[in-house]
């Protein structure tokens, strides 16, 4: 069983997340007294609105670290930033990590291409890693299937 996930961008969204949070609450705590043109004076509900909306933000931040990836002799599970994908080995061709790609992609045998934001060019090694033991799995998939072949 192979579990990828990228490590520099969740280090990253996480300390954005925060900072989202902290800077927005100090805003919110500034926001006192009457608007530039006098019509209209900041409330304690446009204050929470404030922190609410970095919130928001933060949350949005978060939605990068959710890739994942996850592999084991049946097949594989890729989630991205928006949509999740089950495949079994059947139906991939290769796992592809192209010079100059951001992050990795399985090519399918109906020549579509799937990302795996999950390996990412920015965590180098542990990318490289993470291909490799994918291209493991995969090949040993196709010897099983090579064995079944010269067994009929």
């Amino acid at each position: 069983m192979v579990r990828l996930r990228p490590r520099r961008i969740r280090v990253v969204c996480w300390s954005s997340a925060a900072v989202l949070v902290v800077l927005f609450s100090a805003v919110a705590t500034t926001l006192t007294g009457p608007t530039g043109n006098g019509y209209g004076t900041f409330q304690r509900g446009d204050q929470f609105a404030m922190i609410g909306l970095g919130v928001l933000f933060a949350l949005g931040c978060l939605l990068f670290t959710r890739p994942r990836v996850e592999a084991d002799a049946h097949g594989v599970r890729v989630r991205n930033i928006i949509g999740s994908y089950q495949l079994p080995w059947e139906v991939v061709r290769g796992v592809r990590f192209d010079r100059g790609a951001p992050w990795a992609a399985l090519e399918l045998y109906d020549d579509d291409l799937l990302p795996m934001v999950a390996l990412q060019a920015a965590d180098k090694q542990l990318a490289v890693d993470g291909v490799r033991a994918l291209r493991r799995l995969h090949q040993e998939h196709l010897a099983t299937l090579a064995e079944r072949a010269a067994g009929h």
